[in-house]
């Protein structure tokens, strides 16, 4: 019997009517070889007598989005005449997306196209849960392959693991970069030079002046879990976990205790001076919110984050305060950030060859990337003049449609619309961001931690009565950094450490 998945109502109200939709497609297996070399032959598929096929499409959502099924009958349109194919929209909850897709992937239930990454990628790989693609992106996928190779051939050989390719990374920001980002109407007030912030030990007098005139609000705030957890990252690349890592993207392939080394140290001195100069609140390490969150509320000035182009524009959208940000740690690409997002066969697709062809549209073909990330033209959003698009005349984000805003979700972002109050150049202005970045000396490699999951577990658990305290100032570097340091080498992260090096070294080899 075929499982029920149990989204919220809304969207499984969708599923169930896009169901009925496609009742009348063949599920079944259907397996074929086209004669058709890569997707713009696929185009016409149709005419080289592909049989008809229904496709699932399983993705995260952010959004109830009451009209994703008529943007999936859109959507339908353009594949059944380019591929002679349509295509099921399985919408989930970010907050239920690992349960519900180790479920699909684990049973028999029927999945083509699937989202993959966010931490799951290697794991999904090894257990034979997503097929290898590089033969079908030879056959069906070269124009997604050239569009990812416009930005770096090594971008794809990123998802490469024991060599295979099992997704196909979405182009959007596919590197980062770091620094400080602040309330702008507080640089204007206090006369702020930002220009004379080159580093983060600049920051002092910023957050002094803002103490000193804002009773209320807090210097600044961390970004996710710590003050420096996101901004760390510009440091070294982490090696997928953090526990050993390549300083400064390079160290000639040597891996090292990132907690050990002197640039740690240094933050955490750096930190633990605010904590003492009242630059950031007392009950920051328990606190559950993040800056942005705060920032909203109003009650914090700044932020250390990473960053990309645009990031002032949408943290600006996201709480409520024109910002601006300054970059102090320059673009890197690393496995990780390439990997994130990604779009994967599942190997329990029916049809592998036409779920390549699919992914191949959502890498070439406008008007589908538009679909899937904006809606329909005229109802969800309208164009307009300097090329941006925004909501039509009485729709806003309070009772659009379908108002996902993860394009980045659906393969090449760059095809899209710039939505408005950002740069109409957005998307060129990212593409040279990308092909700018460092690329990691380590970018392709892929850890397997099956052989030291025991050894991870225990430095997790340590990590997690240290990493939150040490990086908000909240206690003492001097003193605990040292226990820290000490109970990570009795839990065997230098264990860990010999194998990542060990695995290194033979993927350096290849």
């Amino acid at each position: 019997m075929k499982r029920v998945w149990k989204w919220t109502k809304p969207v499984m109200a969708i599923s169930v009517s896009a169901s009925v939709m496609l009742a009348g497609c063949s599920s079944g297996s259907n397996k074929e070889n086209s004669p058709a070399q890569g997707a713009s032959s696929a185009s016409a598929a149709n005419e080289t007598g592909l049989k008809p096929y229904a496709l699932t499409f399983v993705f995260p959502t952010t959004a109830d989005a009451k009209d994703m099924g008529l943007v999936e009958e859109a959507v339908n349109k353009i594949t059944k005449e380019k591929i002679n194919a349509t295509v099921k929209f399985i919408p989930i909850s970010f907050g239920a997306w690992a349960q519900q897709t180790t479920l699909m992937l684990s049973g028999n239930e029927k999945v083509d196209v699937i989202f993959s990454g966010i931490g799951t990628y290697n794991q999904q790989a090894s257990k034979g849960q997503l097929l290898p693609m590089e033969d079908l992106i030879e056959r069906y996928g070269q124009e997604a392959k050239a569009a990812l190779d416009d930005q770096s051939p090594q971008i794809l050989e990123a998802a490469r693991i024991d060599g295979h390719i099992y997704g196909m990374p979405d182009i959007k920001d596919l590197a980062e970069n770091y620094g400080f980002t602040i309330r702008k109407d507080l640089v204007d007030k206090y006369g702020i030079d930002l220009s004379a912030v080159k580093t983060i030990d600049d920051l002092d007098p910023v957050f002094q002046k803002i103490k000193d005139n804002e009773p209320t609000m807090f210097p600044t705030y961390k970004y996710s879990q710590s003050i420096i957890d996101t901004i760390s990252n510009g440091y070294m690349d982490n090696l997928g976990d953090g526990f050993g890592v390549l300083p400064n993207f390079d160290n000639n392939l040597k891996v090292v205790d990132w907690y050990e080394t002197p640039e740690y140290a240094k933050l955490l001195d750096t930190v633990r001076r605010w904590y003492l100069a009242g630059f950031i609140p007392k009950d920051i390490a328990t606190s559950t919110e993040n800056g942005t969150q705060v920032m909203k509320a109003g009650k914090t000035a700044s932020y250390l984050s990473h960053m990309k182009p645009g990031f002032a524009e949408q943290d600006s959208r996201n709480t409520g305060h024109t910002l601006e940000s300054i970059e102090l740690l320059p673009a890197a690409a690393t496995t990780g950030k390439i990997t994130r997002f990604m779009l994967s066969i599942a190997n329990n697709s029916d049809n592998p060859e036409r779920a390549m062809m699919f992914i191949n549209l959502l890498y070439a073909d406008k008007e589908l990337s538009n679909l899937l990330a904006w809606g329909i033209e005229g109802k969800h959003y309208v164009k307009q003049a300097d090329g941006t698009i925004n909501y039509p005349d009485g729709v806003d984000a309070t009772n659009t449609g379908y108002g996902l805003f993860t394009g980045y979700l659906f393969g090449n972002q760059f095809l899209q619309y710039v939505w408005s109050g950002n740069d109409p150049q957005l998307w060129t202005t990212m593409s040279d961001f990308n092909k700018a970045a460092r690329k990691s000396k380590a970018l392709g490699f892929s850890f397997n931690a099956e052989p030291v999951k025991t050894e991870l577990a225990a430095v997790t658990n340590v990590t997690n009565q240290f990493k939150v305290s040490l990086e908000t100032g909240t206690i003492d570097p001097k003193k605990h950094l040292p226990e820290f340091i000490n109970q990570l080498k009795a839990a065997g992260i230098d264990k860990i450490i010999a194998e990542k090096q060990k695995q290194l070294d033979a993927w350096a080899a290849q």
